[in-house]
Formats: C-alpha cells, sequence, structure tokens
C-alpha cells in the first residue's frame, strides 16, 4: 500500500484574511497530529489584488490570540492549481463561481467545496464572510466559523479516510 499525501488550498477574494486564517488553523491542527510531513495546506485568492502581501493585521492578532501564526504570502488561483491540490476549499459562493470558471474538466469541480460545508456547530452559516470591511466582531466570526469548519473538515470529510489509513498502516 502506498501512502498518499494530501493537498489542500483555501481560497478567498484577496488571500488577506479568510483563507491564510484557515490554512494557519488547518496547518496547526495538522502539526498537533505529526502528519504536517504527509498533509500539505496552502492558500490563494481570487483576485491578484494582494500578490505578495502578508495577512491583514487584525486577522494576524485574531488568530495569535487563539494560538495560530497567520505568516503566509498571498498569492492568486490559478487554473494550473487544479493539478497541484487535491482540494480546493472556498469561503464563499462568489470565490466558487470564480474558482469554477478555472476547471477545465468535470474533475476539477469535484475538487471544489465550501468551508461552511464542513461545519458543525455553525451549519446554519452557508459562507465565511469577509471580514475585511468590519470589526473585531466580524474577525471573532470568522474565527470561529474557520475552527469550527476545520475540526468538521478534519473529523468528517477529507482528512479522516487519510488519518485511518495512516492509523492502520501504524498498528500492522
Amino acid at each position: 500500500m502506498e501512502n498518499k499525501n494530501i493537498n489542500l488550498l483555501f481560497v478567498c477574494l484577496g488571500n488577506i484574511c479568510r483563507s491564510p486564517a484557515a490554512e494557519g488553523i488547518v496547518k496547526k491542527m495538522i502539526k498537533d497530529e505529526g502528519l504536517d510531513d504527509r498533509v500539505f495546506v496552502e492558500s490563494a485568492g481570487t483576485s491578484n489584488w494582494n500578490e505578495g502581501k502578508t495577512p491583514d493585521e487584525r486577522m494576524q492578532q485574531h488568530g495569535k490570540k487563539r494560538g495560530y501564526v497567520f505568516d503566509t504570502v498571498a498569492q492568486t488561483f490559478r487554473s494550473s492549481d487544479f493539478e497541484k491540490y487535491d482540494y480546493i476549499i472556498v469561503m464563499d459562493n462568489n470565490n466558487y463561481m470564480n474558482v469554477k470558471k478555472l476547471a477545465i474538466t468535470e474533475d476539477d469541480v469535484a475538487k471544489i467545496h465550501r468551508m461552511t460545508d464542513f461545519s458543525i456547530d455553525f451549519a446554519d452559516h452557508d459562507h465565511v464572510p469577509d471580514p475585511y470591511f468590519g470589526g473585531d466582531d466580524g474577525f471573532n466570526l470568522v474565527m470561529d466559523l474557520l475552527e469550527d469548519a476545520a475540526k468538521g473538515l478534519y473529523l468528517f470529510q477529507i482528512l479522516d479516510s487519510f488519518f485511518l489509513f495512516t492509523m492502520l498502516i501504524k498498528n500492522r
């Protein structure tokens, strides 16, 4: 049996608030499980406005309060990303449609998921709102939604089969 790496890409509009936060949250979860050499996580934006910039200072501060580091450099989502990533997880319907426009095959489309599809306690939210023009309450809500959906992602969906497979290999 061959162990397969998993490549995740989180996508929002500018890649300075929501997607780098999702990246940082999931990276910490993966590291805490000792699987950071098997699960690769990055983020991107559907626009190129912020390419090369670090995450919004307010998002970084909200992450730091919860024990996360958001220090990636913004990049733009490209159609070639469908080849590199197994799962492309978007923050809202606009991101979904913008990413889907770049899909070439049905397999590409099947890789696209909404972050809130993995929500557990916040299942009543259908998107992760952009906190950029808001205050602390917006950033706190985004952090709550992302942490909740990251747990759902980890526990129930994409990573579950990987972790189960890993446990089976370890226990052989």
